[in-house]
């Protein structure tokens, strides 16, 4: 009996030793530092963990580097530079033929109808509105129970004003000198011409082609006598 009680003693004897070994050894392991005590004062709250910056935030290795803009993400859409469109289309040439109407008042009692074909070509600097402007117009009829034909060569400038839907509208004046044929007794063969007037052309074809309308007043100097004659033409104009 007396062995039972002693043995039952060392081991409650060992028991407890080891316990109070364990507690001591956590009390150590949780106790704060002497840093903690400092960043909490003397508050006796407890010390939340703290978080490095470079751990939420990577920083760059270059102290120097400038920080990144938003208009250099990769995502932020590329700068749309606006397209500047000239008011007219980039064409310079202007081709023109067409049928023209001619009413030739040769004397003040006398008049005559003919029919031919204008022929025209202008040429505008880039985005230009004036141009230099050529024609030259033949026109066949009767004059007098003879066959009649009116040739006239002229240059000069021209304005323009474009329209919306490819719609361009023009004036021009030129100079120049005129044939007319048969030979008569009160003049001669040529004589100096002039014509003003304008027309309007509308485009068609990704408005390099157009069709036009002109009137004319078209002056002149035969058999010793002005005319001023009325022209009015229709045709095709090619831009190039």
């Amino acid at each position: 009996m007396k062995h039972a009680a002693f043995l039952l003693g060392a081991i409650l004897l060992v028991v407890t030793s080891s316990s109070a070994q364990d507690t001591s050894a956590n009390s150590l392991l949780f106790a704060p530092s002497d840093t903690d005590f400092a960043l909490a004062g003397s508050s006796s709250a407890p010390v939340e963990p703290l978080v490095l910056a470079s751990a939420a935030t990577p920083m760059t290795t270059d102290p120097l580097a400038a920080p990144a803009l938003a208009s250099d993400s990769p995502s932020a859409p590329p700068d749309q530079q606006p397209r500047v469109l000239g008011v007219f289309e980039n064409y310079r040439w202007q081709a023109y033929v067409g049928y023209a109407f001619f009413r030739f008042f040769a004397f003040p009692s006398r008049k005559e109808n003919m029919n031919g074909v204008d022929l025209g070509l202008v040429y505008y600097p880039s985005a230009a509105r004036f141009g230099i402007d050529g024609d030259i117009l033949g026109e066949f009829g009767t004059f007098l129970n003879h066959s009649s034909h009116f040739t006239d060569y002229l240059g000069g400038a021209r304005f323009r004003w474009q329209g919306p839907r490819g719609i361009e509208l023009w004036a021009h004046g030129l100079a120049g000198f005129a044939k007319f044929l048969p030979q008569t007794a009160a003049g001669g063969q040529t004589a100096f011409s002039y014509e003003a007037g304008g027309g309007a052309d509308i485009g068609v074809y990704r408005r390099r082609l157009a069709y036009r309308v002109e009137v004319d007043a078209v002056g002149t100097h035969f058999f010793r006598t002005n005319q001023v004659s009325p022209k009015i033409s229709v045709g095709v104009v090619y831009r190039f």
